[in-house]
C-alpha cells in the first residue's frame, strides 16, 4: 500500500462519487485494471481525506510495488507506473481543487468572495504557484490579490512565511491608511493605488470585508 499527497490540494468528497469512486463505511473506493489487465489499481480515500493505492497482480494475487521505486528500470516497469500516474492524475484533476491558503483568515476572505461576488481564485503564474488573484466578471479588472510571501518583503527581519492581501483604493486613501505595522504599500502592485495587509487576523474579517467591498467597487471602472 502506498499513500500519495497531491500538494496545495484537498479532495471534494462529492466528485469522487461523480468519478466512479463507491462509499464504504469509513472510506471511499475506486478499482481500474491497468496494464491490459494484468494488474487492479485499487485507490482509497478515507474521511479524511487521506489517498492510498494498492496494485495487485492479477495472476498471482500479489501486491505489486517496483513502479513505486525511482531505480527500477526496464519498459514494463515504466509502463506500470504511467498508466498508474496517468489515474492518478485523473482523479486528482477531477476530484480535487486548490487548497494553497490554509490560513483560516484567509479562508474565510476566500469563502465570503465566492458567497457575495461568486468568484474563484485565479492561479495565473506557474512560477508564482502560491499567488492568486479575483477579478470581476463584468470588467475583467483584479480587485484582490492574495500572495504568501517571505514577511521580510515587507520590510521585516525575519523570512517567515506569511500570508497578505492587496487592495486597490484611491491614492489618497493608499497614502492616509498606510502605517507599516498594519497596512503596507502594495506588494508586487502599483504602490500608489494599492495597498497590502497581513492575515493574521490583526484586522478584523468585517474590515477586511468592508475594503474588500472598495476594491471591488474601484474595479468597475
Amino acid at each position: 500500500m502506498a499513500t500519495v499527497i497531491f500538494k496545495d490540494s484537498k479532495v471534494d468528497f462529492d466528485k469522487l462519487t461523480d468519478f466512479g469512486f463507491s462509499k464504504q463505511a469509513n472510506f471511499y473506493i475506486y478499482q481500474v485494471p491497468i496494464v491490459d489487465q494484468q494488474f487492479e489499481l485499487t485507490v482509497k480515500v478515507d474521511n479524511e481525506g487521506q489517498l492510498t493505492t494498492d496494485v495487485i497482480d492479477n495472476e498471482t494475487k500479489a501486491e505489486y510495488v517496483l513502479h513505486l521505486q525511482p531505480a527500477a528500470s526496464g519498459k514494463f516497469v515504466k509502463r506500470v507506473a504511467n498508466e498508474y500516474q496517468t489515474v492518478l492524475d485523473d482523479i486528482k484533476a477531477n476530484c480535487y481543487e486548490t487548497d494553497i491558503f490554509k490560513n483560516q483568515q484567509a479562508k474565510k476572505i476566500i469563502t465570503h468572495v465566492k458567497d457575495i461576488y461568486g468568484d474563484d481564485l485565479e492561479f495565473l503564474w506557474k512560477k508564482f504557484p502560491h499567488y492568486a488573484i479575483w477579478r470581476r466578471k463584468d470588467t475583467k479588472k483584479w480587485y484582490g490579490i492574495i500572495m504568501i510571501i517571505p514577511k521580510s518583503k515587507l520590510g521585516f527581519d525575519s523570512d517567515e512565511p506569511i500570508t497578505v492581501m492587496d487592495f486597490h483604493d484611491k491614492p489618497d486613501n493608499v497614502a492616509s491608511i498606510v502605517d507599516n505595522p498594519k497596512y503596507f504599500t502594495g506588494y508586487h502592485m502599483n504602490k500608489h493605488s494599492w495597498y497590502t495587509i497581513i492575515l493574521d487576523n490583526n484586522i478584523k474579517n468585517s474590515e477586511i470585508f468592508d475594503r474588500l467591498q472598495v476594491s471591488y467597487d474601484m474595479a468597475k471602472k
